[in-house]
């Protein structure tokens, strides 16, 4: 394989924009792995002071992931992240107003390899959500073992990410005033496993907690969809029936998270690596969805209320595709 070599010429700003994406897929693969074997290590240093007082810090702290989090503004407004969106570009796209008195459940599609589009709009101020939808603070849902990790939970807590489990979303839903946006991935990470360019392969036939979650509350339904979210990297074929997808499926039962085989491009060249290609991302919010308050919903209603979710979510689909480069003959697949 040849590879081709980045240019030596490239401008200080595009040198940054590459930093400040290897700094987030750094976050994302291994800084979890390294905040454990860091306070590991300590134990057995003459700094053994510091992680003891970190696990009492810990175990006082506990319940804050589950408790809207830790959200800090001036982490949120960090030029590191204007880096990161420059680099794609993303772009957060406005289609209706949002009632800033009600608390909303924002469905988010797809979620591609690494949630680039979730993170940059959800996590960050760097594409202005606060503008575009004020009164509203949005909290992006990820998996609970992340937030056992000890430093990783606190650092993932500043940009506003609680846990993936009903708790920490009813806990935010049940706010008076409203002004909360919980941020579901719904595809979650078995969707990951069929994220690759042209990809619109929507895993939500059967994933219907988040509409319950919605009912029980009375809060809004908001499809979202981030267009150019799968063509951020290329995956090694996996088709359902293989081995690899096998292994890959069995080891996200055990493990919780996806393995997908993915690959882009490097740091200084384009022909191999795990930094993202280059490719917009647009992610446009849809109008709400109006759900009633219903304490026990049952299966037919959530059923009910689940197919006008996948109406609307089809609609935005269709209504935008265009504009993003979609060819017309390309439609959402749910499975």
């Amino acid at each position: 394989m040849k590879v081709r070599f980045a240019p030596p010429n490239i401008p200080l700003s595009r040198r940054l924009q590459t930093a400040a994406v290897l700094q987030w897929v750094f976050s994302f693969l291994a800084l979890a792995q390294c905040c454990y074997v860091i306070f590991a290590v300590l134990m057995f240093t003459r700094f053994w002071l510091v992680s003891v007082l970190y696990s009492t810090w810990w175990f006082l702290d506990r319940d804050t992931p589950s408790r809207g989090g830790r959200r800090c503004r001036f982490f949120q407004r960090l030029a590191i992240w204007r880096h990161l969106r420059d680099y794609f570009p993303v772009t957060l796209v406005k289609t209706a107003d949002l009632d800033p008195r009600q608390n909303h459940v924002f469905g988010f599609h797809p979620h591609g390899i690494l949630v680039a589009g979730g993170f940059v709009n959800f996590c960050t101020e760097a594409t202005g959500f606060q503008l575009l939808f004020p009164g509203l603070t949005p909290r992006l849902l990820m998996l609970p073992l992340w937030f056992r990790v000890p430093f990783f939970r606190d650092y993932i807590m500043t940009g506003g990410l609680i846990p993936s489990d009903k708790d920490s979303a009813a806990y935010l839903l049940r706010q008076e005033g409203g002004g909360n946006a919980v941020v579901i991935a719904v595809g979650g990470a078995p969707e990951a496993l069929d994220a690759r360019p042209g990809a619109f392969t929507v895993l939500i036939k059967n994933r219907k907690g988040f509409v319950k979650l919605a009912m029980e509350h009375g809060a809004p339904l908001v499809p979202v969809f981030s267009f150019g979210e799968n063509e951020l990297f290329d995956q090694v074929d996996n088709p359902k029936g293989t081995w690899l997808r096998w292994i890959q499926e069995r080891m996200q039962k055990v493990m919780g998270i996806a393995l997908p085989l993915f690959h882009a491009r490097g740091v200084f060249q384009y022909s191999f690596g795990l930094i993202p290609y280059r490719k917009p991302i647009f992610t446009v919010v849809g109008k709400p969805l109006r759900v009633e308050r219903n304490e026990k919903p049952s299966a037919e209603e959530v059923d009910a209320m689940h197919e006008k979710y996948l109406e609307e979510l089809c609609k935005l689909f269709e209504e935008h595709k265009a504009k993003y480069g979609v060819p017309e003959d390309k439609h959402l697949s749910f499975v």
